[in-house]
């Protein structure tokens, strides 16, 4: 049997970012609960050298849905500018690349196997890739990295939530 490169990744893609809408949802509702400001879990992070809350969630948004629109553009660049960190914003985020994904036609994503994809950085190709070895090697652990790394922010703040509030809808077998 072999698997799509659509399921492979759109798949995955859309499988975590509902999970990451809900963890918007819980760091809202614990802001709201004692009386913080949004930004005292969406400017938080857990090293001084790593981004804060907000920016990942816009990361699970840049590795998902803007790698899709990279590879059909056939190069990806990082975003690098502050975004904003208010929760409608952070929504907004999720639900854009959710839409954009549920848009995706499997056999589109399929029938980029085996074609260029170049990542750049300040104008400069920085590597380049197959379109599956970009999305697989370097824009799936990304989206995964970002994904973990907003869940563990709201974990190390003492925030009641568990792997069931990460992994999201498993594709079990009907």
């Amino acid at each position: 049997m072999s698997v799509s490169l659509h399921t492979a990744t759109v798949g995955t893609f859309l499988q975590i970012l509902p999970s990451v809408s809900g963890l918007i949802d819980k760091a809202e509702e614990h802001c709201r609960t004692n009386g913080l400001d949004a930004e005292a879990l969406t400017g938080t992070r857990l090293a001084e050298d790593q981004w804060n809350f907000a920016k990942q969630v816009f990361e699970c948004g840049h590795h998902s849905s803007r790698a899709i629109e990279g590879v059909r553009a056939g190069m990806f660049e990082p975003e690098l500018h502050e975004v904003p960190l208010d929760f409608a914003s952070l929504r907004k985020e999720v639900a854009d690349a959710t839409a954009l994904l549920q848009a995706v036609e499997p056999a589109e994503i399929d029938a980029m196997v085996g074609r260029d994809m170049k990542f750049a950085f300040g104008g400069k190709v920085r590597m380049e890739f197959t379109v599956e070895d970009f999305l697989l090697t370097f824009s799936l652990p990304n989206f995964y990295f970002h994904a973990t790394t907003a869940y563990d922010i709201l974990r190390n703040q003492g925030l009641p939530i568990g792997k069931m509030d990460y992994l999201g809808r498993p594709r079990v077998k009907p």
